[in-house]
């Protein structure tokens, strides 16, 4: 398959989110990562690396570049804005009704989350709060929104994942916008994912390099968690909840496989599916008409649409599509939410660390 178009991000590209917002769904952003000593000589790392003291003379910086679709069919875009910022390990939108501003959550690696307003008569951000989760030697590894399935016209609440095993929860407030809630200690190890249960939005996970997937619910005392998996011989890499499927969980693994799971028996996988290299990012397709499909950022095995029947009981799967182009980690990948009900396969942008190249292409 060839790409219609590939950009050079110039620093190592770890995240692509497109706007799901009417009116700004030809929008999309990606995140750039950079570790630099502090005399000036370049080193590139990867971002799912821990910390190690010799650092300590090290800092990390990136870019969160926005680019516009100028052609859906001919797979074009072009460079609107570019923002300086900490390094950037993860990037969401807030989904939010019509008649409200779209709005973007940035994890980096000061432990912050920056906020930032879309300005499509500008075709520019305009920063709302940069929130401080943990001391600036911590990095947020990731973070999610709760109101995927219920958009309004306020913020969402947000889980962020921190580099030293915590969670942090923020909760808009009337005067502050966000604030952080709570901190607590969740793993052993890196936390490289938090996602909520986008059906029930007291329930948030988790998942890291100790090798475990957990359950927390919001409303008790964080310390508590609803379910541990240990099950996985591999650090947990990536989570969604289905949008359309209640029950319908997807979790990534280093270890090359996606465990599908009901939430109602987390620590028995429905189906278990091979997609060749680690599953650094998860998406369920945007649409309802095409919500068997599953798009996975493969790591060292490029991008894959899967394909699951969710009507059988052995939820039988099928590789619809890969896409081999980029030449370093697979990391970044997101589905359009653009609409055109004649076309049958959907716009994908995809992004790659140490080649730092952006794709567009579809499936």
């Amino acid at each position: 398959m060839v790409a219609s178009q590939s950009y050079d991000t110039v620093l190592p590209a770890d995240s692509i989110e497109f706007c799901p917002h009417e009116g700004s769904r030809d929008i999309f952003v990606c995140g750039t990562y950079k570790l630099e000593q502090k005399q000036d000589i370049d080193v590139v790392v990867n971002p799912n690396e821990p910390v190690s003291e010799s650092e300590v003379s090290q800092y990390r910086w990136g870019k969160c570049l926005v680019f516009k679709v100028t052609d859906t069919k001919a797979k074009l875009c072009t460079l609107v804005q570019e923002m300086t910022l900490p390094a950037v390990l993860d990037q969401k939108w807030c989904h939010r009704s019509r008649t409200s501003t779209a709005v973007l959550g940035v994890a980096d690696s000061e432990g912050n989350i920056s906020v930032q307003e879309w300005q499509p008569q500008n075709h520019s951000f305009r920063r709302l709060q940069n929130i401080p989760c943990v001391s600036g030697d911590v990095l947020c590894l990731s973070l999610d929104w709760s109101n995927r399935r219920y958009p309004n016209d306020h913020l969402g609440s947000l889980i962020a994942s921190l580099s030293d095993g915590s969670l942090c929860l923020l909760n808009p407030s009337s005067s502050n916008g966000l604030v952080v809630s709570s901190v607590w200690r969740a793993h052993d190890y890196e936390p490289w994912i938090a996602a909520w249960n986008y059906w029930e939005s007291s329930v948030v996970y988790s998942g890291g390099d100790d090798l475990s997937l957990k359950a927390w619910d919001i409303r008790q005392p964080l310390h508590r968690l609803v379910f541990a998996n240990r099950s996985f011989d591999a650090g947990v890499t990536s989570i969604q909840s289905h949008p359309y499927i209640e029950h319908l969980l997807a979790v990534g693994s280093y270890n090359n496989t996606i465990r599908l799971f009901d939430t109602r028996n987390p620590l028995l996988p429905l189906t278990t599916i091979d997609v060749g290299g680690g599953a650094w990012r998860v998406k369920w397709h945007p649409s309802p008409e095409r919500k068997n499909d599953l798009l996975v950022a493969c790591m060292h095995d490029g991008f894959k649409v899967v394909s699951i029947d969710h009507k059988e009981h052995t939820m039988p799967y099928d590789i619809g599509k890969s896409f081999g182009q980029h030449e370093s980690l697979a990391y970044g990948v997101d589905w359009s939410f653009h609409e055109d009900v004649h076309e049958k396969e959907t716009l994908i942008a995809s992004c790659s660390f140490y080649d730092h190249k952006l794709c567009l292409w579809s499936g």
